[in-house]
């Protein structure tokens, strides 16, 4: 078997992993929020904006400032996925160029993947790695960009009072959290493409390091993506925490909230 079938077998299926991840977890977002970070922080913004929204002249400030800090990292997350695509383009034309310079008798030194143990070290099989990783760069500084945008909309319309609408309380909220959540959205959707050009990156190295890291990073990401103790009921959360085997943050999401972690 040749090395360069590997490829065609490994890559996809470490690709399969990754994608059957996000699916799963955009259903369990559709369709049982409450299991599932993304949801739970939904359900609290949305329960933030109206708090602050009763009374902008008093939480304004505190609204404005959270949200600027949402602005800053966003921005800087897209910095670094713009700046990342760069270095990966300047990487392709570079090695492209001195392709070009080897064909024609120069000896100056190209970057081949003959080192390689396994899979393909041709120049198009590494042009393909290369802009599989440029593709996930752009990709992420747009989505990353889109949550810039909405958060800019929800920093303008938190601060405005309800009474000064146009339209019911209630529905004015729902219209700031809508907002806000989008901007959310897309930043966990930048964040998540960020975290599948890691394995991408991998692949350079070969096709079995690339479905090892994607079968790990898929793990690590199901501990960072699902909960299931927000909505539990008194008895379920008092039996916990008699039994020591509740944290902090469960207590959070829980009736009460209570600021020491009981080990």
């Amino acid at each position: 078997m040749k090395k360069e079938y590997l490829d065609f077998v490994l890559v996809p299926l470490g690709l399969t992993i990754m994608v059957a991840y996000h699916v799963w977890l955009i259903y369990r977002v559709l369709r049982h929020p409450t299991k599932t970070v993304i949801g739970i922080n939904a359900i609290n913004r949305r329960i933030w904006v109206e708090n602050i929204m009763e009374d902008p002249a008093k939480n304004g400030i505190l609204g404005v400032q959270t949200l600027r800090n949402n602005i800053m990292a966003s921005t800087l997350l897209a910095s670094t996925a713009i700046m990342l695509a760069s270095l990966i383009a300047l990487l392709m034309t570079s090695s492209s160029s001195s392709s070009r310079n080897n064909e024609s008798g120069s000896n100056s030194h190209v970057f081949r993947g003959q080192n390689i143990v396994f899979g393909d070290g041709s120049d198009l099989g590494l042009s393909i790695k290369f802009f599989a990783i440029l593709v996930c760069f752009v990709l992420a500084f747009l989505l990353i960009v889109q949550s810039v945008r909405y958060y800019s909309h929800a920093s303008l319309l938190i601060s405005v009072p309800v009474k000064r609408q146009r339209m019911p309380p209630e529905f004015a909220a729902e219209y700031v959290a809508r907002a806000l959540n989008k901007g959310s959205y897309f930043w966990s959707l930048g964040l998540h493409v960020l975290y599948i050009s890691l394995p991408l990156f991998i692949w350079v190295f070969g096709p079995i390091p690339m479905v090892l890291c994607s079968f790990i990073l898929v793990c690590l990401l199901y501990f960072l993506d699902a909960y299931s103790g927000y909505g539990a009921s008194s008895e379920e959360e008092k039996k916990r925490r008699e039994n020591g085997s509740v944290t902090a943050l469960e207590l959070g999401f829980g009736t009460e909230t209570v600021g020491v972690r009981r080990f």
